[in-house]
């Protein structure tokens, strides 16, 4: 059987595939890749399942080592990386390209120039054990296999009948470089009536920073703090990712894939799905700038109508 032999790990590796959906009425959230488009570019490379389990490794530092042959992709955050075979010969390879990784070979991941998370996906994908029908490490729940740690051996599936169709998919990066501001789509939230007039205006004037304190659970965010309207505190309900959660700081949080199923602080916007996935490659320090949508503009013009 082919594996991949974990020797290091960097800040956060994770097993990751498309979650756990439909759960949620049984108090399981989704989990899944926080960045759900780029593990569907690194299957599609490989003509695996979009939804085969991967490695989703923050801010660079993983080192594994093939035992067996394998083929590899690597998508998401774009990173320096380097494989080593066996006789100690090194070669740099590509991002959003299918890529060789020979028996006893070693890949290594530096820290992205751009963005938080790249994907390192294998043919065949991860064959670890399924918890509730996901391969899927949830930080929050504790649900899942356990983080990857040195020496551990992840096996690899067989891989499939059809074969990879390009050897690169050369699409631009969707996130910007660096610390440059992420514009993200934003629709009124469940609980905007919670909050004072104009506090939406507030919430899409200016950019927030990304905190420190964010993780695949949510982006605690730092900026123009958001005034209620009313005291008190919600019954628990129902949390999706890109719901931009309010608590008494007046500074949002948005939920991001292994976010809680319910939550009693009110929502007062939700990022659109599409801009979801671009969110969480947001690093520590950027700047976020929501965009209001046109059912959000029809609430600008209804205030100032007034």
């Amino acid at each position: 059987m082919a594996e991949l032999e974990v020797l290091a790990t960097g800040p956060l590796t994770t097993v990751q595939d498309l979650g756990r959906p439909g759960r949620a009425h049984l108090g399981v959230g989704r989990s899944g890749a926080a960045d759900r488009g780029a593990l569907r570019l690194a299957n599609r490379l490989l003509a695996n399942p979009e939804g085969a389990a991967a490695l989703e490794v923050t801010l660079g530092g993983l080192r594994v080592r093939a035992h067996g042959h394998l083929v590899i992709a690597l998508t998401g955050a774009p990173c320096p990386a380097a494989v080593t075979d066996a006789s100690g010969r090194n070669r740099i390879i590509g991002h959003q390209s299918v890529e060789r990784l020979p028996d006893g070979a070693t890949l290594w991941l530096g820290v992205p120039s751009q963005g938080l998370r790249t994907y390192v996906a294998v043919r065949g994908g991860l064959d670890v054990p399924e918890v509730l029908g996901s391969r899927s490490t949830d930080t929050l729940a504790g649900l899942g296999p356990e983080r990857p740690s040195p020496g551990a051996l992840l096996p690899v599936g067989p891989p499939p009948r059809t074969h990879p169709l390009v050897d690169l998919a050369p699409l631009p990066w969707s996130a910007p470089g660096r610390l440059g501001e992420l514009v993200l789509e934003v629709l009124p939230g469940p609980r905007a009536g919670w909050f004072r007039p104009g506090a939406l205006r507030v919430l899409c004037a200016e950019p927030y920073a990304v905190t420190a304190d964010s993780d695949r659970v949510g982006i605690r965010l730092s900026g123009p703090r958001l005034e209620r309207a009313r005291d008190g505190e919600l019954s628990s309900e129902g949390m999706v990712p890109g719901a931009l959660q309010v608590p008494p700081s007046g500074r949002p949080t948005l939920f991001l894939a292994d976010h809680p199923v319910t939550g009693g602080y009110p929502v007062i916007a939700v990022v659109r799905d599409r801009d979801v996935d671009r969110a969480a490659q947001a690093r520590p320090g950027q700047r976020v700038r929501f965009h209001p949508s046109p059912a959000m503009r029809a609430i600008f013009h209804v205030e100032l109508s007034r």
